[in-house]
């Protein structure tokens, strides 16, 4: 394959982990040496509500971050929703995808396009828009995405190579907590590059990344906000359950910071401890409201206070699946992935995979 390749196609071999961030990243910094972006996402996921209501805002939020004109973006040929998959397995929908996909990026300008993909190896080949027939389609080179969940991570980077072959130009590994950061970065990285994997960046697991903002937890839990709802941009890092004696509360809340603290509404003791901590929301379960004391201490100290129809197992099972997987549409996150992709991204060694150094001003 030519070393010029105008197409760069991020994609991974797992969901969620962590591509639109990426993108952004890698656009940004290769902005900031000199090259014109476009960016498009054939391919979008509307498999629950969630999801389904955020893919235009998505691209969206891409474009308006980075500062992408309309000739520089192109918005979601396909959402892979229950009533187009239907449509495709019914034999009703015989649009020939290769071929409109090859017309999709054709509109794009720039020094470089980049494409979100699929969100795994496989998705979207019922349409013949799977990762590696989208590449094939456009000629595009493969950078993959993946979250690091154990050494074992290179079993899917593996096989990625087996089936994208020198299509694929390098891999960046994500969120790798601080005890793995140095086996990834010496012995993950090592083995992988001896097997012709380029590691173009590996970036140590960040709290920030992984929050959501109190505004996202109302939506998911679908709760009523009791107080403080001009506070819902606040960002929630963890998740506490306060279930024991107040004392033991105590100790417990002091041990992390930005939390989302679950009680119940008769739980008055345990609420006030939660606000005196490093708490940004507190989540109560049993519709039971709280004392007014504990309402004004809340408005005093800016932390909003949500009521939840729902017991406190479900509560706590919803807000852990919405961490990190939540959208990456608050501009701390923006920034705090560009400094990430500044310290631990080799941009200058994909512009080389890419051939094209020469795009690069000085």
């Amino acid at each position: 394959m030519p070393k010029s390749v105008k197409h760069l196609l991020i994609g991974s071999p797992e969901a969620y982990s962590g591509k639109s961030a990426i993108i952004l990243g890698i656009a940004h910094r290769l902005q900031q040496q000199g090259l014109s972006i476009a960016y498009g996402k054939p391919l979008g996921t509307c498999l629950s509500e969630s999801e389904c209501d955020a893919i235009d805002e998505d691209v969206r939020f891409i474009a308006e971050t980075l500062n992408l004109t309309d000739d520089h973006l192109r918005p979601t040929l396909i959402s892979l929703d229950e009533a187009t998959i239907n449509r495709r397995l019914s034999g009703e929908d015989k649009t020939d995808y290769h071929t409109a996909l090859r017309d999709y990026a054709q509109l794009l300008e720039g020094d470089l396009v980049l494409l979100e993909g699929p969100g795994t190896l496989s998705e979207g080949k019922l349409f013949e828009l799977s990762l590696l027939q989208v590449a094939q389609a456009i000629d595009a080179a493969v950078v993959l995405v993946t979250r690091f969940q154990s050494g074992l991570v290179v079993d899917a980077l593996l096989t990625a190579k087996e089936s994208l072959g020198d299509r694929l130009v390098g891999v960046l590994i994500n969120d790798v907590p601080t005890e793995q950061f140095e086996l990834a970065n010496r012995d993950i990285k090592a083995f992988l590059e001896e097997h012709d994997i380029p590691v173009l960046g590996i970036l140590p697991r960040n709290d920030l990344l992984r929050s959501v903002s109190v505004r996202e937890l109302v939506h998911q839990l679908n709760a009523e906000v009791l107080c403080r709802p001009d506070r819902l941009d606040l960002m929630v890092e963890s998740l506490k359950i306060g279930a024991m004696n107040v004392n033991a509360a105590l100790k417990y809340f002091r041990t992390s910071y930005n939390m989302a603290v679950v009680t119940g509404g008769d739980r008055t003791d345990i609420q006030v401890a939660a606000l005196e901590t490093s708490t940004h929301c507190l989540i109560l379960t049993g519709q039971i409201p709280p004392l007014p004391t504990v309402v004004n201490r809340a408005e005093e100290l800016e932390i909003p206070i949500l009521s939840v129809d729902l017991d406190t197992l479900t509560t706590v099972e919803i807000i852990d699946r919405t961490f990190g997987r939540v959208r990456l549409h608050e501009p701390v996150k923006v920034q705090c992935i560009r400094q990430l992709m500044e310290k631990h991204f080799d941009s200058d060694r994909l512009l080389s995979q890419l051939g094209l150094e020469a795009f690069v001003k000085a």
